[in-house]
């Protein structure tokens, strides 16, 4: 390890190459800086640094040459990707359609210890998370260390499909300290392995790099469902290009098209056909890396992606690293006003835009002492009318039924206890609004037309804790179909599916396939995923 925190074994992987070409990046007295070297059959061998690109000889590479650097190294998996044992150094083979090596890219693998610092708090923070980033620019450096951190404290197991974060051969690289590695066979089978980690070995962590396919990112909501932490990386460099992605949406929640009614998009002012999230997202946090020591985080990806498909993009918090190795963090301004403004409208949803009207009072001040306010904040689940303004009241009624709160829909503002709308009505100025404010309704405002901010809006109203407001009822119900489940399973049935349920209760499903000692999956797609119970 050198004065900065890097291990990279660089003289191991100079070792493998011709004496020409190792003589050549000595000379470039440039190692810090070096991410890979290029070797092409019938081409000038190449280094490529951070910021430039350097030709290594004026010799053409040659099958002698790669030859003498294949008969040096490990075996290539079915990925086309080999390893030196005890280094994190990754080497890939270009093969032509005989199946002969044409092409070598010798990537550097480094242990950077203390990079990590940068996001700690969030990986410490129990909350999954998501690292995006362009090839090259340290997400798996990062997962590494990450996983050393956390080794200290729990128990983790990586997930290391290629090798790449513990290092080639059977015995894990230092730089993951305590971090168990479970290998993978195959890039095809990862899913797989990601299960059988939790099953097998009761992690409290799981690392993976490079989500890529459909099954893992099933896999990811499985493992996230059971209330394992995840810290992964996946394909992608921001929010808008995971979003897009139809194989890795689902780690961010997803998006389905919404076809409103007439009345409805008029309300709203949309066309009748929006995008939503589909449901909760696989990962609480998403890091985007956009330069080694430069990153924007999403702490809330449910708002993110919330307000992105809303067309009103929030901005992110940035932390970087300056020359001096001295963290700073920008926070956006909406995110300070909103704390500014939590503390005084509490009437208001906590992370709503909370900006105030010009000359108008905020809707609904808690501080104000309102009689409204200490009715509805008793906690004593008192039933109330809601009147729905530009909101959709069969997601309305879902959402009450869900959360079992003595709840009705009311057919007018003159009905209502309270109004439920969107900010963006109120700021428009809708009539409605400003008379059911004048009589002194509050007013609740959700972020998106979608059951789950309902759900959220509905537990504040009624003083809940969301983790567990499915009532004493509903709790008893989901133990009797579960428990008829394992019951018809222990006796010798091969399987049995469970009914379509929310995260929170599919949570609590396979914590009791668990104790019963019974494997447990989720299939399906929200808001119809379904909880399975087999034995092994």
């Amino acid at each position: 390890m050198n004065e900065k925190g890097i291990t990279d074994d660089l003289r191991a992987l100079l070792d493998i190459l011709p004496v020409d070409i190792a003589s050549a990046l000595d000379k470039a007295n440039n190692a810090d800086n070096l991410l890979e070297i290029v070797l092409d059959l019938g081409r000038i061998p190449k280094a490529r640094f951070v910021e430039k690109e350097i030709n290594l000889s004026d010799t053409e590479i040659d099958n002698l040459d790669l030859a003498s650097i294949v008969g040096k190294i490990g075996d290539f998996d079915a990925d086309n990707r080999a390893g030196m044992e005890r280094t994190l150094h990754r080497i890939s083979a270009i093969r032509n359609r005989r199946g002969h090596i044409v092409g070598l890219t010798l990537r550097v693998g480094r242990a950077v210890y203390g990079t990590i610092d940068i996001i700690q708090d969030l990986i410490e923070s129990e909350k999954s998370v998501l690292l995006l980033g362009k090839p090259g620019i340290g997400k798996t450096t990062l997962l590494r260390e990450a996983a050393r951190i956390l080794a200290t404290k729990k128990r983790v197991i990586i997930v290391d499909t290629s090798n790449e974060i513990g290092g080639d051969g059977d015995v894990p690289h230092p730089a993951v300290g305590m971090a168990r590695r479970m290998q993978v066979a195959q890039p095809s089978l990862q899913h797989e392995v990601m299960i059988e980690a939790v099953e097998n070995h009761n992690p409290e962590v799981i690392v993976i790099d490079e989500i890529g396919r459909e099954l893992e990112t099933l896999a990811a909501r499985t493992i996230a469902e059971r209330g394992v932490q995840l810290i992964a990386t996946a394909h992608g460099r921001t929010l808008e290009n995971l979003l897009l992605n139809p194989t890795l949406s689902d780690l961010i929640g997803g998006i389905e098209s919404v076809t409103l009614s007439d009345e409805e998009a008029r309300r709203r002012g949309t066309q009748k056909t929006v995008l939503e999230r589909r449901s909760p997202p696989t990962f609480d946090i998403l890091v985007e890396i956009q330069e080694r020591n430069r990153m924007a985080i999403r702490a809330d990806v449910s708002q993110a992606v919330d307000s992105l498909l809303r067309g009103y993009p929030m901005p992110a918090e940035i932390r970087y690293r300056d020359d001096n190795q001295k963290i700073h963090i920008e926070k956006p301004a909406a995110q300070l006003s909103n704390q500014r403004q939590s503390t005084m409208t509490q009437g208001m949803r906590r992370s709503a835009d909370s900006t105030p009207m010009p000359n108008k009072k905020p809707a609904f001040n808690m501080a104000s002492g309102s009689d409204a306010s200490k009715e509805f904040k008793t906690g004593k689940l008192n039933p109330i009318r809601i009147y729905p303004y530009g909101v959709a009241r069969n997601r309305l009624e879902q959402a009450i039924n869900r959360l079992n709160v003595p709840a009705t829909i009311a057919r007018n503002p003159e009905e209502g206890d309270l109004v439920m709308t969107l900010r963006t009505y109120y700021r428009s100025r809708q009539q409605v609004l400003i008379e059911a404010e004048e009589r002194g309704i509050p007013l609740y405002f959700l972020r998106s037309n979608t059951i789950n901010q309902m759900e959220k809006t509905l537990a504040e109203i009624y003083n809940l804790n969301l983790d567990s407001s499915v009532q004493r009822n509903d709790l008893d119900e989901v133990s009797n179909f579960t428990e008829e489940a394992i019951r018809a399973v222990l006796s010798g049935q091969r399987w049995s599916d469970l009914p379509p349920a929310s995260s929170t209760v599919r949570r609590l499903q396979h914590e009791m396939a668990r104790q019963a000692q019974l494997v447990s999956h989720s299939y399906g797609k929200e808001p119809n995923r379904r909880v399975r119970i087999f034995r092994e």
